[in-house]
């Protein structure tokens, strides 16, 4: 392998942005062509000899030629990694020429456009010579025209050559006395172009879900196409032929769901049910039907989270889809009817219902594949989608949440074909918000026997969620509950009553005529983009920030004053920036932005600290499963024959895959992680009887213990600097709407109503405040909405407000914000205020967050003109007869 080769298969995976598995992929290609002649017509025997010495699960190509299985999750990234391997290829060892097969017409589309310049999905985004010489893209459509031969290439010979053929085009049966159309002659090239293509030096295949080309004709055609090199990629390394699996023999990389799953790529799979269900009090039209009821609840819920996300985030709206899967094609066109139906959920989904199966054909079947396709538009107004075991591969959706299986199967069956077709994320990677990073299996009757798989190490779902707990059994909405500021200014952007949540307490607007109110809402934003960076708000009364105020103002209102001239009504515009500022002032809570800038020497490590091995229990495994699982994951180093690379010290097999990490340096942190492998080791030996039996865990569960021992370094991560700074870019900030979930329909309640159905508070919204800096407010449980009384009741509070995500932006983890319950100001001082349960107050992430939140109220203390402080409360401590005064000094 030389430097050179590797620098550039660096480049092509930071340029193209490969995850670890692609990565990974890619390595091992860059080995195989170091271990393989790519040549044609290669010995195949003195191939694999080769390949085995480094890759012992490659028993067989499996082909008459050298043909390698890359086995990757859905959802991690074929196409891209397709796109990798042509790059390097091409860029390292110049080749020129590539098929690649598609299984179906769907998929063939797709691959056609991902390899086409200027498609949203390129595959070679990035890549510089491909931006500067495209690649030539010759497909089934078009090969007949010649442009695929070199002497008629029109832009030049160092083009990339990409075949793009659906597997029937190659592998169709001989027809009476005739060929393949290209197998036959073309006057274009005086020789079929499957013979041209055959005799191509350095043509490279690469077979899309390759488990669909094992049939013999697909063999057989493939087999004469004779590639130098074959690359499969397929989530299924496996061919069923009723109950019997066959595995591949050529696997050289493997990647499964589970860890797809465990590292993120994926969204989390979850099956739901109703809390207390007893499936033997349904019969099966019952059972149907309650299942069916129960996808559209958490479908409507997912659609109202993902509104909110969008919301908050400024991210596109994701417009999700239920996926029903019937028993056959007569059952399929019962489910259409009963969903259409006018008493199924007041008729709401009439036409937005499509059935998809195999009897379909026409103009029905060509609208139904465009329906489908376009089930990602939010102009498609499909929500379900009735399939008959019809959805395969290459319908790579992102929007697909809900699934409702009504065929039967065993648990591990049912889970492993329903959930393929929605483990795509729709932005791409994990949000951290579970609503919107789940897919959801509903399968009340075998909820318990799926729940049990899930126990099963291999298990893709590791999780279970509640109709009625965990997603509400009623229809909800999202609301946008605006800051009473901009009632009070008459600015609010939709009405009250509409989606725009709950209004102010009534009161007559500052302004009433609209040119005050647009010259009230412009002062706004120019405070907000131009003088926040005042160290409070007081200050934007000073006469000389008015003065530029007011200047900013009538600039950008110029255009509308304009309008106005010869109007009677004219606008004091610094009477209604006086009027809107000192409005401003007593509508806020001076919140600083803080950002915290390490200077001097910084330096990153590690504390001292004892693993935790309590977790593990691993027993040692077979030798023929040993050598198995070391195979599956190509960090681990193999030797010929059966034989696994003994470390000199058992610690060194924990310490080797932690020097892989980026963030740890081995001489810098060479003692902490030789100490925390010896206790690791220690702990095996305590209830291993042999030093063999602890050299086999290590090296069987290597990745797993080496994950273990990182994830604890990093909650042990520190940053040291000779001193910080402390800068604040904004004094205050201006406050922003927040969305929310609630039953469609519902009445805000009064915050002092007593809530009877504590369960459900998370799903209701309370007004009536008025020290409250929103109109209305959302509670997680009924202490906060408790410990509200005793801030509207207490007269040495000023003002709060449930603060919306970010808007103080404490971090306490990596990549996690903190955002606690409660701001509040009295009249000496500011506070943050968290409600806990008294049993979790103690718990390792609470306390981490406390921790974060007085360090940040001890930075905002040095650039504010009171104090803040950071206060937990324990749940049971918060009575309406207490005094703030007296909370805080009980915390």
């Amino acid at each position: 392998m030389s430097a050179s080769n590797q620098h550039k298969l660096w480049a092509i995976a930071n340029r193209l942005s490969l995850r670890q598995p692609q990565r990974e992929s890619l390595e091992i290609l860059e080995t195989v062509c170091d271990l393989l002649p790519l040549e044609k017509d290669t010995d195949t025997a003195r191939a694999l000899a080769a390949i085995r010495n480094s890759f012992p699960s490659v028993t067989d190509f499996e082909r008459q030629f050298a043909s390698l299985c890359f086995a990757l999750a859905t959802g991690v990234g074929k196409t891209r990694l397709m796109g990798a391997f042509i790059a390097y290829l091409q860029q390292a060892w110049g080749i020129q020429h590539f098929l690649v097969l598609a299984p179906n017409l769907t998929i063939y589309n797709k691959l056609i456009a991902d390899f086409t310049p200027g498609s949203p999905k390129y595959v070679f985004q990035g890549l510089s010579d491909f931006a500067l010489q495209p690649p030539e893209i010759i497909t089934g459509d078009n090969y007949e025209s010649g442009r695929g031969v070199r002497s008629a290439d029109l832009f030049g010979e160092n083009a990339v050559h990409i075949n793009i053929f659906n597997i029937s085009k190659i592998n169709a049966e001989v027809r009476g006395d005739r060929e393949p159309r290209i197998k036959r002659l073309s006057e274009y090239i005086g020789e079929s172009y499957f013979e041209y293509l055959s005799k191509l030096d350095d043509l490279v295949l690469l077979m899309d879900e390759s488990h669909r080309y094992r049939g013999k004709a697909g063999m057989r055609a493939i087999n004469e196409l004779k590639p130098i090199l074959g690359l499969e990629l397929t989530a299924t390394p496996q061919i069923e032929a009723g109950s019997k699996t066959t595995d591949f023999k050529n696997v050289i990389y493997s990647y499964p769901l589970a860890s797809a799953l465990r590292d993120g790529f994926v969204k989390e799979p979850a099956v739901a049910t109703r809390e207390n269900f007893r499936v033997e009090n349904y019969d099966e039209a019952g059972l149907e039907t309650i299942k069916l009821q129960d996808g559209i609840r958490i479908h409507e819920h997912t659609k109202v989270q993902l509104d909110i996300y969008a919301r908050e985030s400024g991210r596109p709206l994701v417009k999700p889809f239920m996926l029903v899967v019937a028993k056959d094609t007569g059952h399929a066109g019962e489910l259409l009817k009963k969903i259409e139906a006018p008493d199924f959920f007041e008729g709401r989904y009439k036409g937005r219902v499509i059935t998809v199966h195999s009897n379909q054909s026409g103009d029905e079947k060509d609208e139904t594949v465009q329906q489908l396709l376009s089930v990602e538009d939010p102009a498609n107004p499909t929500e379900i989608v009735i399939h008959v075991n019809m959805l395969k591969e290459g319908w790579d959706v992102t929007n697909l949440y809900t699934i409702v299986p009504l065929r039967a199967a065993n648990s591990k069956t049912l889970v492993e074909q329903s959930i393929g077709r929605g483990l795509r994320l729709p932005y791409g990677k994990r949000t951290g918000v579970a609503d919107v990073d789940r897919l959801t299996i509903v399968s009340h009757d075998r909820f318990q026997d799926i729940v049990d798989h899930a126990n099963d190490p291999n298990s893709v779902i590791r999780t279970g969620v509640v109709i009625g707990r965990d997603i509400p059994d009623k229809p909800t909405e999202a609301i946008t509950i605006t800051p009473t500021l901009e009632a009070i200014l008459g600015v609010s952007q939709t009405p009250a009553g509409s989606e725009n949540g709950p209004a102010a307490a009534a009161q007559e607007p500052l302004f009433k005529t609209e040119p005050e109110r647009k010259v009230a809402e412009t002062t706004l934003q120019v405070i907000h983009r131009e003088f926040e960076r005042l160290s409070r708000s007081a200050d934007l009364q000073n006469p000389e920030v008015q003065k530029k105020i007011v200047a900013r103002v009538l600039e950008e209102m110029q255009p509308v004053q304009g309008q106005l001239a010869g109007v009677a009504e004219q606008v004091d515009v610094q009477a209604v920036v006086s009027t809107t500022t000192a409005a401003y002032i007593e509508n806020t809570i001076d919140i600083p932005r803080i950002t915290v800038t390490p200077t001097g020497d910084v330096t990153v490590g590690f504390k001292d600290f004892d693993l935790d091995c309590s977790s593990v229990r691993f027993p040692p495994v077979a030798r023929d499963l040993l050598i198995q699982r070391l195979t599956d994951n190509q960090r681990f180093r193999i030797v010929s024959g059966d034989g696994v690379v003994q470390e000199a010290r058992l610690e060194d097999y924990i310490v080797r895959g932690l020097i892989d990490k980026d963030d740890i340096s081995y001489d810098d942190h060479a003692a902490l992680m030789y100490r925390l492998a010896g206790q690791l080791v220690r702990h095996l030996q305590s209830y291993l009887s042999t030093e063999e039996d602890v050299r086999n865990v290590l090296q069987y569960h290597q990745s797993e213990l080496v994950r273990l021992v990182h994830t604890q370094m990093n909650q042990h991560y520190v940053e040291k600097a000779t001193e910080y700074q402390v800068a604040v870019s904004k004094g205050f900030q201006r406050l922003s709407s927040s969305s929310a979930e609630v039953e469609l329909g519902k009445v805000a309640l009064n915050f002092r109503q007593p809530v009877e159905e504590r369960l459900l508070i998370r799903g209701m919204v309370f007004t009536g405040f008025g020290k409250c800096l929103y109109p209305a407010s959302k509670f997680d449980s009924d202490s906060e909405r408790r410990f509200s009384i005793v801030l509207e009741d207490d007269v040495d509070v000023v003002k709060w407000l449930k603060p919306p995500k970010d808007l103080l932006k404490i971090q306490y983890a990596d990549e996690d914000n903190y955002n606690p319950d409660f701001i509040v100001e009295t009249a000496d001082g500011r506070y943050l205020c968290e409600i806990k349960r008294a049993t979790e107050v103690d718990s390792t992430v609470v306390q981490k967050k406390a921790k974060a939140a007085i360090q940040w109220c001890e930075r905002a203390s040095t650039v504010s003109d009171r104090p803040w402080k950071y206060v937990i409360l324990p749940h049971d401590v918060i009575q309406h007869n207490r005094t703030f005064a007296s909370l805080v000094q009980s915390a």
